[in-house]
């Protein structure tokens, strides 16, 4: 069985939006057009509380995209973005929500980022992601969303690492940095993540 996990399609990650990734809206058409080939999706959602150690603005003197720790673990600190129940904090409508079985939100605790949709960045704690796709039979795990080098490839790693066979869907996904991209994509290979476009592909029902 496979899941589709869709990343953090999130207004703040749109055009727009606090924190937007560069043609982030590009990835919507992508996803769906492929939805009704999964017979699971879920979704993440970051969800930050206002205080977040991982917003510029809670740290006096520091300015966004600077990097510095956070709890001992390296940290960029970001403009503020997807606070609760802020409107950017909102999936995008333009996915249709009646097709996703599952949100996830992440990013709760303040004193912790975390990009992963399976665990915090000091990997600590699991969101349960893993015990819910591995209940419903789960074998194939296919990443799409935002950020393509940040949140949805640190989740299409720890997949990987956690006995998945996983997809990176690239035409489905868009990163910050095409640098970061480019050594992300390195990285996904070297792990036996198969990286594909969406629209290219061949399914196996």
């Amino acid at each position: 069985m496979r899941a589709l996990l869709i990343v953090d399609v999130q207004y703040d990650f749109l055009p727009g939006g606090a924190l937007p990734v560069p043609e982030g809206h590009l990835v919507i058409p992508a996803i769906n057009s492929i939805l009704d080939r999964f017979p699971l999706v879920v979704a993440t959602q970051d969800w930050h509380p206002a205080n977040h150690g991982s917003f510029a603005s809670n740290h006096p003197g520091r300015s966004p995209f600077e990097t510095g720790e956070l709890n001992g673990l390296p940290q960029v600190f970001w403009p503020d973005h997807c606070v609760q129940g802020s409107q950017g904090a909102r999936i995008s409508e333009e996915i249709p929500q009646e097709r996703i079985q599952m949100i996830l939100r992440k990013g709760t605790d303040p004193t912790v980022d975390s990009y992963s949709a399976f665990f915090d960045n000091r990997r600590a704690r699991p969101t349960g992601l893993c015990g819910y796709l591995k209940e419903r039979g789960v074998r194939q795990v296919w990443i799409a969303g935002l950020a393509g080098d940040y949140c949805a490839y640190y989740s299409a790693v720890d997949a990987s690492d956690l006995g998945f066979q996983v997809v990176f869907l690239e035409d489905a996904t868009r990163p910050i940095s095409p640098q970061g991209f480019l050594k992300a994509k390195e990285d996904m290979a070297r792990r036996g993540i198969r990286i594909a476009n969406a629209g290219q592909l061949t399914w196996e029902e």
